[in-house]
């Protein structure tokens, strides 16, 4: 079951066991939405530094490699060998990487900063997408690990607890959303409807406070959707709808029943009865079909680019279309393609076509999650990240750009918190492309993408924001810390063989 072949499955190994676990991923990794793209050579180059630097710097304090990268010094080494590696574009020091007590001092400041990530995984318990465990157990079989040699592999990583260890206590998110994906095949879906409104309601119930919220999945065209978006809406209750116009993502082989965002017959009904409901965001998969996706499943290229959406927005101003992955076409695919046609054309497929829609439309109710966009570009070319981000925010407006990780496929989302309150669009890229500055980690325009937009759209008052800081999650936080983190630094998923 899922996406890979036995041809591509001969070709990949599980990121958990066989990629290098620094505090900023090494290379690229993949879920179940595309092949991971090669290791580039900067991206070996990154590895090599981060290795080296993390040695001496954790010698230096008594401690081992993989313990230091498990502080805010080892993260600060981290960012100090990207800018080795490609440039001066995070703000980071070498000062703060060697001295704890200064990364530790700025970590503690920025801890309380509202993070709000609407864009977040976990498998159900009875998952059949054991791809990752047939993967682990040939890493056993082949004895590249010892420590999975005749040992039984399971999905845990990627299930509830580790998702609550590595989103609430790992990083700084003070509040997420629980996605999913549908399937033609009942069985694939990662989590149903019924699954997500019971994981809130149990996160919420023991925090105390509206910690976690989620989606609905909407799957237009298949049997009896109208009437399950019916039943969603009365006994479930859903922050907000989730749709993928690809139809089944997970097995795109099977994938019978794409749609389009426009399509008046068909998705018009479902948007009157979010807006009756009022339920008004409308979350939309966009993207992540790169050129070698598209060779396989050529019926299902005009579902996924950007194409559909500015109609349907025009058309039904109420409702809020929040892009995911901002329509990023290149998922998993060597970095460089995005790169090269952005600095031939000063466009990135779809992502540029998604930020000229308030103009060419005349809306002002679309929106780009960033999910795989900012995950993927961020550790593969940290300058076709900052061009995104630059597009994104002179198209969309810094207040419709929302925070979004993908977590859990990509381990804990704090690398990604801390990769955007680093980031800065260099200066020459500013004036080049007539890009706005991003600003200080606690400034106007990253504290709106990491929290505020979201708040905003899904009406998450001060009240709420406030009762966080004494709630059950933040007290389990607190001891969490004092016994000493134990962030995996993991990913989940696949790289490709080296």
């Amino acid at each position: 079951m899922g996406w890979l072949d036995p041809h591509e499955m001969r070709q990949v190994l599980p990121a958990e066991t066989a990629a290098f676990p620094s505090p900023i991923p090494t290379q690229s990794v993949s879920s179940d939405e595309f092949m991971p793209a090669p290791q580039t050579i900067q991206q070996r180059a990154f590895e090599a530094r981060v290795k080296d630097y993390g040695s001496t710097l954790a010698r230096r304090h008594g401690l081992s490699r993989r313990a230091f990268f498990q502080t805010a010094a080892g993260m600060a080494a981290a960012f100090v060998a990207m800018n080795e590696t490609y440039g001066a574009l995070y703000d980071v020091s070498p000062a703060e990487a060697a001295t704890p007590e200064m990364a530790d001092e700025r970590a503690k400041e920025l801890a309380k900063q509202f993070i709000m990530d609407m864009h977040t995984h976990f498998l159900r318990d009875d998952t059949r997408l054991e791809g990752f465990v047939r993967s682990r157990e040939a890493v056993g079989k082949a004895g590249w690990n010892p420590a999975l040699v005749g040992k039984p592999q399971t999905l845990e990583d990627l299930k509830f607890a580790n998702y609550v260890k590595e989103v609430f206590l790992d990083s700084d998110t003070k509040v997420a959303c629980i996605s999913g994906a549908p399937s033609e095949e009942p069985a694939d879906w990662f989590l149903t409807n019924e699954m997500k409104a019971a994981a809130r309601a149990k996160i919420n119930q023991e925090a105390g406070t509206r910690r976690m919220l989620a989606h609905a999945i909407f799957t237009p065209g298949y049997p009896g959707w109208l009437e399950q978006v019916d039943h969603a809406i009365a006994a479930l209750q859903p922050d907000s709808f989730k749709g993928y116009t690809i139809g089944d993502n997970t097995n795109k082989h099977l994938s019978k029943h794409p749609w389009r965002m426009d399509d008046e017959k068909l998705v018009y009904p479902f948007y009157e009865k979010c807006q009756k409901a009022g339920i008004v965001n409308i979350c939309v998969h966009k993207g992540l079909f790169p050129p070698s996706i598209a060779e396989k499943f050529p019926h299902l290229l005009e579902h996924s680019d950007v194409r559909d959406v500015g109609k349907a927005a025009q058309d039904w101003p109420q409702l809020n279309f929040i892009i995911y992955h901002a329509g990023y076409r290149f998922g998993g695919s060597a970095p460089e393609a995005a790169w090269a046609q952005f600095a031939q054309t000063e466009r990135v497929e779809w992502v540029s076509d998604l930020a000229d829609i308030p103009a060419r439309y005349g809306v002002t109710n679309v929106y780009g999650d960033l999910g795989q966009i900012f995950a993927q570009s961020t550790m593969s070319n940290p300058r076709l990240c900052a061009a995104m981000m630059g597009i994104l925010i002179r198209g969309l407006g810094a207040d419709h750009v929302c925070w979004g990780t993908d977590a859990i496929w990509t381990g804990s989302p704090h690398w990604q918190i801390e990769a955007l309150r680093r980031l800065e669009i260099p200066e020459e890229m500013q004036q080049r492309y007539t890009f706005h500055p991003l600003g200080a980690a606690d400034g106007a325009v990253k504290t709106a993408i990491l929290g505020s937009n979201n708040a905003r759209l899904y009406k998450y008052p001060l009240q709420q924001k406030a009762a966080l800081e004494h709630d059950t999650i933040t007290q389990m936080r607190a001891r969490y810390e004092q016994m000493g983190p134990e962030r995996s630094n993991l990913t989940y998923g696949y790289v490709l063989k080296g």
